[in-house]
């Protein structure tokens, strides 16, 4: 491989559990089968003193033959006694000629093909002879009786890397933990000073990759006594077959490592190193990691006693840890059953939400919230604007319609949230509608601050001329951590995804009452359209009589009437003209609710041109300014849309009489699933606590004397607008104008006709 060819992600790709070689401490051979029989297949190059024959000769025969007899019979009490572990285990303590006391060990790996392979390792125990168990034992027990007084999560950390450090004789030792995104940070720390102190400080994932991670996880010791030592490499059976991988060494206590970490440690300035995985629930919560100035052997027993406490240690850890998390979701819960209370005695159900604010930001530790529903938003706490939080929500529902959603990042996911970071760098959001884009919003802001690391972070590997090389500085270095939130807990995803789920419930349990009840509206919607059209049709010809009538009377026996007389006939004719006009307008309004709609493509700006000259009469002689944005082509009815353009743009113009000048807008607003249009006038208004009113039949703000009208217009327009199901709402202010919106869903987005039902 040349530099070149070397990237950041040369690391995590080198098989470094397949390394073909071991470190010089040990020997190492390997035998296919568990037997006594097994033939040596692998063994290393240093391996001569464990043979009884040299290497070349040695291999293909079988373990009796070629073990040193001394070994052999040692190897054929352990192979006896059941079957190999998976995992090293201590075989026997022996000497060999000309070679010193070791440390043999036995583990077993299946090959490539299946087949097993038994792994003997002898560890060199020169001038180690006081770190074996009945030496460690005693040391051992009292740092566990040491441990055991403690509660305080930072006490047992410094207290087990005291102990460590004591058991081991290391210059120092680290407590290091990972976070979320694998970068670590030592936690706690014991040293004599001769190496520098990395208290507090952080170090980039890129430092372990993943491999090594993976590695550190299924085998949980590892010790380099030498950083400059020549790896030995191991010699296989020939011939070796076309393709063969090299030995899987993931459990080995020899095997070699990588060359970059060999680097690594030299730039840290440690001649050796130990280190033991700390596992939470069988997931890498950190290691122990020990450093030394110069190169120092550690036995395999004390090895295991720092591997036993580091154990200990984890499992006080996860005591704590399942404590606090169990301690927070019962809160969780508790406000969880105060919430789903308060929805169940609210209507509309969803608002039990935001009447208890305190609650509903307590449920996920959040400083504001947001609850999206049907369209409707409502805010709590310190949020983003309504604006702001509704085009996020039209956002989230381009990212595949997540259940769930969260992040403690959001500017790096939604660009425009880095305009309200302040206030929503942190965003939790659970959908609780699959019909409409309705969600629970929680909101945490921004928090600055900084974080040491132990060197640049961002120059995580150099190339020099010979090849890729880790990074030589471990000087401190600072870094401000901006756009970030406090991320969000298990336990406060865990219950918003269960509020989500009892929402919903509710959600079904209405809609289901609603379908039932809309049936039953049906029905009676049905029989009564049917009452009021059949009633409006019989009713039409007897008022045109009553005028007819009336005013023949008025012409024939006009010299007979006296002036009250007359008067009494002009009221007859007025009243009957008016009651005819009112039982025109319900049999309009009844009709509409029965014909088809024919959805077309309309031009809406040639609509609205057609209305205009409709209606020119009522506008003759007014000063009127009329400001006509540019309007999308939609699909609808155009008959239909007429008439609510009509109503509209005729109520515009009648309440802004005495306006001088009159204005008049007429505009819209692209949004994912629907166009709103709005008109605007600067009429007299309205008091918007009566909003609701306006589109009912027969609701009048206004008396008759002020301004003509049976109040039947804007329930023509609501009629016309739902049975394209699209949304009519209004906004007012005594004398300050209103302006008064409907929508239109986009193609794909339209819900069923209901012309059926009616508010």
């Amino acid at each position: 491989m040349t530099v070149g060819d070397l990237d950041l992600d040369a690391c995590s790709r080198e098989p470094i559990h397949r390394p073909g070689s071991i470190q010089p401490h040990g020997m190492l051979l390997a035998f296919s089968g568990s037997d006594a029989g097994a033939p040596l297949i692998q063994a290393s190059a240093n391996a001569a003193p464990a043979l009884s024959l040299p290497l070349e000769q040695a291999l293909g025969l079988a373990l009796e033959r070629a073990l040193h007899p001394q070994i052999a019979a040692a190897v054929r009490s352990f192979l006896a006694a059941g079957p190999v572990p998976s995992r090293p285990v201590p075989v026997a303590v022996t000497e060999l000629p000309g070679a010193g006391r070791h440390q043999l060990l036995a583990h077993a790996v299946d090959d490539a093909v299946g087949n097993r392979v038994v792994i003997l390792e002898l560890e060199r125990l020169d001038g180690l002879e006081t770190d074996l168990l009945d030496h460690v034992y005693p040391r051992m027990r009292e740092a566990l009786e040491r441990m055991d007084a403690l509660n305080a999560p930072t006490d047992l950390l410094s207290c087990a890397a005291q102990e460590v450090r004591a058991l081991t004789g290391f210059d120092r030792v680290l407590i290091y933990r990972f976070d979320a995104d694998w970068h670590g940070t030592v936690v706690a720390e014991d040293g004599n000073g001769r190496l520098p102190s990395y208290m507090d400080l952080r170090f980039p994932a890129s430092d372990i990759p993943t491999q090594a991670r993976e590695l550190y996880r299924l085998n949980r010791q590892r010790l380099i006594p030498d950083a400059g030592y020549a790896p030995v490499p191991l010699v296989a059976l020939s011939p070796v077959p076309e393709g063969a991988l090299p030995l899987d060494l993931s459990f080995s206590v020899l095997r070699s490592v990588s060359p970059v970490h060999v680097q690594y440690m030299r730039n840290m300035e440690t001649a050796s190193s130990m280190s033991v995985s700390i596992l939470l629930h069988g997931a890498l919560w950190g290691l122990v990691s020990c450093h030394h100035h110069e190169p120092k052997a550690v036995s395999y027993a004390v090895r295991s006693a720092c591997d036993l406490i580091a154990q200990i240690l984890s499992v006080r850890i996860a005591a704590v840890e399942d404590r606090r998390d169990a301690e927070h979701r019962i809160a969780l819960q508790a406000i969880q059953a105060r919430l789903l209370a308060a929805m169940a005695q609210a209507d509309p159900f969803i608002t039990g939400l935001t009447e208890h604010p305190d609650d509903l930001l307590r449920f996920a530790n959040a400083s504001g919230a947001a609850v999206v529903f049907e369209r409707r938003c409502t805010l709590v706490g310190d949020t983003p604007t309504e604006e702001q939080v509704r085009d996020l929500v039209d956002w989230l529902a381009t990212q595949g319609e997540p259940e769930q959603f969260e992040t403690d990042s959001l500017p790096a996911l939604y660009p425009a949230a880095a305009d309200f970071e302040g206030k929503a760098a942190g965003l939790l959001a659970v959908a609780v509608s699959k019909l409409h884009a309705s969600y629970v919003l929680w909101f945490r802001p921004e928090v600055v601050r900084t974080v040491r690391w132990g060197g640049d972070p961002r120059k995580p590997l150099d190339r020099d001329g010979r090849g890729l090389s880790p990074r030589a500085s471990f000087e401190t270095w600072k870094e401000t951590v901006r756009h970030r939130a406090l991320p969000w807990s298990a336990a406060e995803r865990d219950t918003a995804a269960a509020l989500r789920h009892a929402v919903i419930g509710i959600v079904l349990r209405k809609a289901e009452e609603l379908a039932a009840l809309s049936r039953e509206l049906a029905r009676s919607n049905k029989e009564l359209e049917s009452f009021s059209y059949s009633v409006s049709h019989d009713l039409r010809a007897p008022f045109r009589h009553i005028v007819g009538y009336a005013e023949l009377l008025q012409e024939l026996e006009a010299d007979r009437l006296s002036a009250t007389g007359k008067r009494y006939l002009d009221v007859i004719v007025d009243a009957a003209n008016s009651a005819g006009t009112l039982v025109d307008n319900l049999l309009h309004f009844s009709q509409m609710g029965r014909s088809e709609l024919t959805p077309v493509s309309m031009d809406m700006n040639a609509l609205v041109a057609e209305v205009r000259e409709t209606l020119a009469p009522d506008t003759a002689g007014r000063a009127i300014e009329w400001d006509i944005a540019p309007l999308p082509t939609v699909r609808g009815d155009p008959v239909m849309m007429r008439l609510v353009l009509q109503n509209l743009l005729s109520n515009a113009i009648k309440y802004s009489r005495g306006r001088e000048p009159a204005r008049i807008a007429v505009g819209c607003e692209d949004r994912s699933t629907e166009t709103i249009f709005f008109v605007r006038d600067n009429g007299v208004g309205f008091n918007q606590a009566y909003e609701k009113k306006l589109f009912g039949v027969f609701q009048r703000l206004h008396r008759n004397e002020e301004f003509e009208g049976i109040g039947i217009g804007l329930a023509n327009v609501r009629r016309a607008v739902d049975r394209h199901g699209g949304r009519t709402w209004a906004d007012g202010r005594l004398d300050k104008g209103a302006i008064f919106y409907f929508t239109l869903p986009k193609a794909g987005t339209a819900k069923p006709d209901l012309r059926d039902l009616d508010e």
